[in-house]
């Protein structure tokens, strides 16, 4: 994995990049919107939980873990939710009614609510 200046930069990069607390981003989890919305597989019919829910839950386990106790996972894992809210926030989003879009609620899934900034 990287180094420790690598770390503090993931770190530093995945605290700007995830803007909703844990409690707020479980509740926001519960909800049918974050249900429904993101990728979940190849055939799209699994019904089970999107790439974007999941990595939700663990972002809620990441940010409420101390630093020291963070693992190389949890640092790989944060990167990827780095890049995915970056890559997503350059689409710039609907032009109207962004705030009932699947794609703030996908962003929100990945911890960054585009509305809060």
């Amino acid at each position: 994995m990287a180094d420790s200046g690598d770390k503090d930069q993931i770190y530093e990069d995945f605290k700007g990049a995830v803007n909703m607390a844990p409690a707020t981003l479980e509740k926001f989890l519960d909800s049918d919107d974050s249900k429904r919305v993101g990728w979940k597989g190849e055939d799209g019919k699994s019904g089970g939980e999107s790439v974007g829910h999941a990595s939700g839950r663990r972002i809620v386990e990441i940010k409420r873990k101390k630093k020291a106790d963070l693992t190389d996972d949890d640092y790989a894992h944060m990167k990827k939710v780095v890049s995915y809210v970056h890559r997503h926030l350059a689409q710039g989003g609907p032009s109207k009614d962004k705030e009932h879009s699947d794609w703030r609620y996908s962003l929100m899934n990945w911890g960054h609510d585009p509305l809060k900034e």
